[in-house]
């Protein structure tokens, strides 16, 4: 019986190693949208990713490019030309998007659906109108203008399975969640083969199951509030809340997607109000940061090898303001805030084609010496 157990506790330990190198393991990013007194709505996100560094770029893409999709049997795939201008941040060096937003105000952010995103077949007689998950953020916002339009636009393509070797060789399985200037947001996904799209106004997403469960898990939460409870008197006892916040007792605490949705929605909804887009940053900046991530510990020397250089799980948090048209982000290594104004670009098509630019030029935070002389 002891040795069934050793062996037990040995196959337990070898999964949890493993899982360290499995992207789905550690990828727990969170996004949010708030909307400001004056219509501005700031979308934003945290990029968790525990494995090794992303290595992402600020990332601006022209009108006119040409974006040309793989297909598992190597023929050419869906090819298409960027109709708006774009900002956002790659991964992995490559030119693919995890959040942008567009010249129109359109901001999509990718967040990693494991166990449940599950793409179209492939039809080789439709290679023309499919592409892999890579290209579908940068599809989104390089083509439209408005939810509505993505809403119609993304049943004229089809997205499949397409192995990244950077990745192990798996297929990304990533999930959507868009929103236009006027703050309408949908929560696309690829269940069961099929394109669904969910409307989502409360404008919070996070991770697997599927988002039509995690708004109906929401109902186990219908009790917390931003009202403290009363005191309750027993026996002729009375017990009063310990300090403030009692409204918001048994919200979940752990990091789980559903736990991270819940709060997540809380305290968006408990966010104070702000008057417009750049006062509106500060607190989804705040709200976001509630939701980072440590390393943690790395088991064996392959995998401290891959986190070597890296200080935090939430390798950057990023922001976008889809009325005045500005993308924020700071990073693990500095958070000072950083900007690229898209009114101030010209994204005409041009030879250079796409731009990108270092998220950090110096690993390092900006640390303001304030000691008295």
């Amino acid at each position: 019986m002891l040795k069934i157990k050793q062996i037990l506790i040995g196959f337990i330990i070898a999964a949890l190693g493993i899982s360290l190198f499995i992207p789905g393991g550690v990828f727990a990013c969170t996004t949010i949208c708030l909307k400001a007194e004056d219509g501005a709505v700031v979308c934003g996100r945290t990029m968790e990713w525990g494995t090794f560094d992303l290595n992402s770029r600020v990332t601006i893409v022209p009108q006119g490019h040409e974006y040309v999709s793989e297909t598992p049997d190597g023929k050419k795939g869906f090819t298409w030309h960027t109709r708006y201008g774009v900002v956002g941040l790659d991964m992995m060096e490559k030119d693919t998007l995890a959040d942008g937003i567009n010249e129109k105000g359109l901001y999509v952010a990718a967040l990693y659906h494991p166990g449940f995103a599950d793409y179209a077949p492939y039809e080789p007689a439709k290679a023309n109108i499919s592409m892999g998950p890579n290209g579908w953020a940068k599809y989104v916002l390089t083509q439209f203008a408005t939810v509505e339009e993505v809403r119609e636009g993304l049943k004229k393509v089809r997205v499949l399975a397409i192995p990244e070797p950077l990745l192990g060789g798996i297929t990304p399985p990533l999930h959507l969640m868009v929103t236009d200037q006027t703050g309408k947001t949908i929560v696309v996904e690829y269940l069961k083969g099929e394109l669904k799209i969910f409307d989502n106004p409360l404008r919070v997403m996070t991770n697997a199951p599927s988002f039509d469960w995690h708004m109906t898990n929401l109902r186990n939460y219908v009790n917390l509030s931003a009202n403290p409870f009363p005191p309750k008197t027993i026996e002729g006892v009375s017990f009063a809340p310990l300090g403030a916040g009692s409204g918001l007792l048994g919200i979940p605490g752990d990091y789980t997607p559903p736990s991270r949705f819940i709060r997540a929605v809380y305290y968006s909804q408990l966010a104070r109000k702000t008057p417009d887009g750049p006062e509106t940053l500060y607190e989804v900046f705040r709200i976001l940061d509630s939701f980072n991530l440590p390393l943690g510990s790395a088991e064996g020397s392959a995998q401290q090898e891959r986190l070597k250089g890296m200080r935090s799980s939430t390798i950057w948090t990023s922001a976008a303001d889809t009325k005045n048209l500005v993308y924020y982000y700071h990073t693990q290594h500095n958070r000072k805030v950083r900007m690229v104004d898209l009114k101030r670009i010209d994204f005409s098509p041009n030879k250079a084609g796409i731009v990108h630019v270092p998220l950090d030029k110096h690993k390092s935070q900006d640390i303001e010496d304030v000691t008295p002389q």
